[in-house]
C-alpha cells in the first residue's frame, strides 16, 4: 500500500509520495459486513482507513485500521498505514510500535520499508531513513521504485547529503511514470542551494507546469529564487499565491519573518 503523508508541511514531498490507493471509501459500501475471510476483510477496512487518510480523516481511518488488525492481528499492511496515521498526529510511540510490528512480520516488505523510513525522515531521523528506502529498493517486484528512490532523494537532501540527493532523485525521474514533480522539486531545492539558480528554476517551471495546484514549499521556493534573481514582479506574485493559498503554513510564517534562507 503506497502512502507517504498527506499532513502538515511535508504534504508535497511525497508525499509525496502519499497515498496511491486505488480505492475511494465509497466504493466498499456494505462489503465490509459481507462474509468473508479475515485476511480480505482486513484488507478491505485497511484501504478504507488509507483513503480517509489521504482525504484528511485521520480519526475515521484509525476506526477502520483498528478494526482490521481485530479482524486480522498479523494483517501488517493495516500496521504500517497505522504507523503513518499516528505519525501524523504526533504520536511517535504508538507509530514506532505499528512499524516495529509490520517489520517484524514483513521485514522485506518494500511499502512497509518506504513508510517506516518517510516517517523517520518526519521525525528528524533523516540519515537513519534513508537506508530503509534503500532496503525497499531491494525488493525486484516493488512496483512503485520511483517513490522510494524521491524519498531518499528528498530525506537525503534534508539531512544535507547534497551529492547522494541529486543520485537519489534523477534515478527517480528516470523510473517516474507520472512526471516525478516530487522529484523535481527537491532538484529544484537542490540547485538552488547549490547557487546553479537556472537550474533550479528549470526543475521548478516544470513543477509547476505538472501541477493543478503548487504547494506551500513550492511557493516558497519561488519566493526566494526570484528573490535572489532579482524578479521583483515574479516575487511579488509567488509570495501573493503562498499567502492567499497557505496563511497558517510554515512557509508564509518564514515569509513573513524575512527568513530567506
Amino acid at each position: 500500500m503506497k502512502l507517504g503523508t498527506k499532513s502538515g508541511r511535508l504534504a508535497g514531498m511525497l508525499c509525496a509520495a502519499l497515498c496511491a490507493c486505488a480505492v475511494q471509501a465509497q466504493s466498499y459500501g456494505d462489503l465490509t459486513n459481507q462474509p468473508g475471510d479475515p485476511r480480505s476483510k482486513a484488507k478491505i477496512h485497511t484501504e478504507l482507513g488509507a483513503a480517509y487518510f489521504q482525504a484528511g480523516n485521520p480519526a475515521v481511518a484509525l476506526e477502520h485500521l483498528d478494526t482490521a488488525l481485530k479482524t486480522d492481528s498479523d494483517f501488517f499492511q493495516a500496521y504500517s498505514v497505522r504507523g503513518l496515521v499516528y505519525g501524523s498526529l504526533k504520536e511517535y510511540d504508538r507509530a514506532e510500535q505499528d512499524f516495529q510490528r509490520a517489520l517484524k512480520i514483513a521485514p522485506n516488505d518494500p511499502e512497509v520499508n518506504n513508510n517506516y523510513g518517510w516517517f523517520l525522515c518526519d521525525i528528524g531521523k533523516e540519515r537513519q531513513s534513508v537506508s530503509y528506502f534503500l532496503n525497499a529498493l531491494k525488493n525486484p517486484l516493488y512496483e512503485t521504485p520511483d517513490i522510494a528512490y524521491a524519498n531518499a532523494g528528498a530525506c537525503a537532501l534534508k539531512s544535507g547529503d547534497l551529492e547522494g540527493a541529486q543520485h537519489y532523485l534523477l534515478q527517480a525521474l528516470q523510473l517516474s511514470r507520472d512526471g516525478g514533480a516530487h522529484a523535481r522539486l527537491q532538484l529544484a531545492k537542490l540547485f538552488y542551494l547549490l547557487g546553479n539558480l537556472d537550474e533550479s528554476r528549470v526543475y521548478l517551471n516544470e513543477v509547476m507546469k505538472q501541477v493543478d495546484s503548487p504547494t506551500a514549499e513550492a511557493l516558497w521556493l519561488a519566493v526566494r529564487l526570484e528573490r535572489k534573481l532579482g524578479n521583483k514582479g515574479a516575487e511579488s506574485g509567488f509570495a501573493a499565491q503562498l499567502r492567499g493559498r497557505y496563511p497558517t503554513s510554515p512557509e508564509y510564517q518564514a515569509f513573513l519573518k524575512g527568513n530567506f534562507e
